[in-house]
């Protein structure tokens, strides 16, 4: 029997992850990935079921092979890259909104730290849509996703969860932080906390050799010239 509206409600993240993941059925820069976090086996089959058979310009899709560190399940896509990328994602998301009743759908790109808002202009903007734009758009961002600006750290993993990082190392117990800015300039309108160096030093045992300053209620983690903005949980 297939899906109708909402018979996958509040079972599905709003958030789409973009060209995060390696493609099964050629090269990166001539495929794109879409993957959707679902909770459950079963309805991330029952998704990746409909997303295969409804959409004619799928190439695959593909169920991860079991649960992953949130207690989700990926559920895969793969579109060849070209220029109607952008309405085709946004036909996939029209759909998956309807199952889900996901009024606020979002994207994140190639692990980035911000996540936003699912429109053809953010995907335009976003979506490399031929080799030679993927690749470009690949090396510019070093510094600009998560997995790359904590690849020197102590951590043995690091994910994003929402606007949540999740940070985990083996010795202590995981660091959850909401994300609130990043970029190059930001400006910080809180004085620095002198009185919870204890906390900065603890940061800096877990992290690694970043450049750690707390302001406010804000940890400010600096790695390239660009500055990371979290808030504890």
């Amino acid at each position: 029997m297939g899906l109708h509206n909402n018979d996958l409600d509040s079972l599905v993240n709003n958030i789409i992850e973009i060209d995060s993941y390696k493609s099964k059925m050629g090269n990166d820069s001539d495929i794109v990935t879409l993957a959707f976090s679902v909770l459950g086996e079963e309805p991330a089959k029952d998704l990746e079921n409909f997303l295969e058979k409804g959409y004619p310009f799928v190439l695959d899709a593909d169920v991860s092979s079991g649960e992953q560190s949130d207690g989700m399940y990926k559920v895969f896509v793969e579109i060849e890259r070209s220029k109607r990328v952008p309405e085709q994602v946004l036909e996939i998301a029209d759909g998956v909104s309807k199952l889900t009743n996901n009024t606020d759908m979002r994207f994140r790109y190639y692990k980035n730290f911000r996540s936003l808002n699912l429109d053809e202009e953010n995907l335009t903007n976003s979506i490399p849509v031929d080799n030679t734009a993927y690749d470009l758009a690949i090396k510019e961002s070093r510094y600009t996703n998560y997995k790359n600006f904590f690849s020197n750290s102590y951590a043995e993993s690091v994910d994003m969860i929402d606007n949540t990082l999740i940070i985990k190392n083996t010795y202590a117990d995981p660091l959850r932080f909401d994300v609130t800015d990043f970029g190059k300039e930001i400006t910080i309108n809180e004085s620095i906390n002198m009185t919870d160096m204890a906390e900065v030093i603890f940061l800096t045992k877990y992290l690694g050799d970043y450049n750690i300053t707390k302001f406010g209620n804000t940890v400010v983690l600096t790695n390239e010239g660009y500055n990371l903005h979290l808030k504890r949980i």
